[in-house]
Order: structure tokens, then sequence, then C-alpha cells
């Protein structure tokens, strides 16, 4: 198997074993201005997931908890992780972005995380075209309150619903971190998936 490009690092046609569903078929482009799946709006208390044999986006469920999801939260197409599924993002920006649209994001950093002893990092990113956010280049220029308020999201949002699983947040890590994280994630896409 080819080195990955950094410029184009998913820029293959979709195989014909895989489905057309945004996990498999999107080409997210450059890293540094990817694009990436939105699931669940800024704002919202309802889980929405990828249903992945159609591609359609589903309810999965309602948030327990009085909390709300702190930014778009979504997926990076082409890339798998230890839980089975795709690398997931947060994208920072001034809107809630809808239900299964592509949006153009910049990696900052990333959370790593521990949910039901499972690792399970989330990239946070910037929306690439929002004024408000896309001069952010690493996660250290964030404010403070921004960072522990994502913390606290995560380690909240499960409180309520009669579940043993516990979700610690460990760290985040710079722009660099986020990037490798990405790469790693890709290459175990390309490994998994378009095996010869």
């Amino acid at each position: 198997m080819s080195a990955i490009d950094e410029n184009n690092p998913t820029g293959w046609d979709t195989p014909d074993h895989l489905d057309n569903t945004p996990w498999h078929a999107v080409d997210i482009g450059s890293v540094q201005n990817m694009l990436c799946f939105i699931e669940i709006p800024r704002g919202s208390k309802y889980k929405y997931e990828l249903h992945k044999p159609s591609g359609l986006v589903m309810v999965d469920r309602v948030l327990h908890s009085a909390v709300h999801y702190p930014a778009n939260y979504g997926f990076i197409p082409r890339t798998y992780c230890d839980d089975n599924d795709p690398l997931d993002i947060l994208v920072l920006g001034q809107e809630p972005v809808f239900p299964g649209v592509l949006i153009h994001s910049r990696p900052i950093g990333v959370m790593t995380m521990i949910d039901d002893d499972e690792k399970d990092d989330k990239i946070i990113a910037v929306h690439s075209y929002d004024p408000e956010y896309n001069h952010y280049n690493d996660i250290s220029e964030l404010p403070p309150h921004r960072m522990r308020e994502l913390r606290r999201f995560f380690m909240d949002y499960k409180a309520l619903e009669h579940t043993d699983r516990a979700v610690v947040v460990e760290d985040f890590r710079d722009a660099r971190a986020a990037h490798q994280v990405i790469v790693d994630a890709i290459q175990l896409y390309r490994e998994t998936f378009l095996k010869q």
C-alpha cells in the first residue's frame, strides 16, 4: 500500500465493495482544510448518528442530562478507530450546522478520552470559513473556559442514563498531535477497508 499523500490523504475512488455513504465515499481533501460530516448541531440535546447501511442521519437518543452539544459534532470520512467507528470531530463555529452537512474544518487539537474503557479521541477543529473562529491555529489559543466547557460536557452527558459507563477526559493535545491522530485513523481505515 502506498504512503499517505499529505495534501490529499483520502483521495482515492470508493472501491466497489464499500457502500456509497458519507463515511466511505467522501474524500476529505487536505488535513489542513478537510471535509467532515456533521451529525449533531451545536446546541442540540438530540444525539444523531449516521445510519451506516443507508447513509442517512438518524436519532440515536435524547440526552438525559441538562446539557447540550457545545460544538457541531460529527466524523472525519475515510477514517477508522479502535471503537469501530470513524474518528469523531467537534467543529467550533458561530452557528449550528444541520445534520448531514459536509463542512470544511481545520484541526487545532485533540481531546483524549476514555469511554467505557475504550479510547475515544475527539478532534477539535474550527470551521475553516467562519471569521470568528478560523484564526485559531492551535487549541492553546482558545479561551480556557471553552476547553472547560468541552471537558465538562463529555464528563456529564451520560450522567443520568442509568449506565455504569465511565467517561474520562484525559487531556487536550495540540494541533500537531491532532494531525497525527487523523493520519493514524486514515491509515487504519486503509488497512481495514482497502485490503487487496
